[in-house]
């Protein structure tokens, strides 16, 4: 046998998992009904992994949700949102309604907490979705409507929409 340099394999980096094209996004369209929203922000999210399965699957409700915020100690809560029960997981589920914790900065944490101290100010998730395979949580920080600045928001709305018919139908 000849005297061969030893063969080397090139080895190829794994690549960025793909979105999965199931993989759904949640929206808290109530949220923007009823609140003025100020400013946003993208956290993580602590899950067990039927949660996961579960929110893989689309069964969260994020409508009566509410996040609460607090300096001492140093916390982020995400209350009242309900993610159901995932059928194959037996009985080592989780709670539906239980109090989960978000992931954030400590910095972002308290310039929520103490903006959230301020009467009037509220904190809401607004929507949940995957990002490279893991789950977010977009919650804003959101000032209460009132009941006519509502009606406005459905007229502008609607003049918008007469509008955008009426071109389309000049093009």
């Amino acid at each position: 046998m000849l005297d061969e340099p030893p063969v080397r394999r090139l080895t190829v980096p794994m690549s960025k998992r793909k979105p999965q094209p199931d993989e759904p996004e949640i929206h808290n369209r109530k949220a923007r009904h009823n609140y003025e929203i100020l400013d946003t922000l993208e956290c993580g999210i602590v899950l067990l992994g039927s949660e996961v399965k579960s929110i893989r699957a689309g069964r969260v409700s994020l409508g009566e949700g509410y996040v609460r915020a607090t300096e001492i100690p140093l916390t982020l809560d995400l209350h009242s949102v309900r993610i159901d029960q995932y059928s194959n997981a037996g009985s080592l589920g989780h709670k539906p309604d239980g109090v989960r914790k978000l992931l954030a900065h400590k910095r972002e944490i308290r310039k929520l907490a103490r903006a959230s101290n301020i009467k009037g100010m509220t904190i809401v998730p607004l929507r949940m979705y995957f990002k490279d395979g893991r789950i977010k949580l977009m919650i804003g920080l959101g000032k209460g409507k009132r009941s006519h600045d509502k009606r406005e928001a459905i007229k502008e709305r609607e003049q918008r929409r007469e509008v955008d018919r009426a071109m389309s139908k000049r093009v």
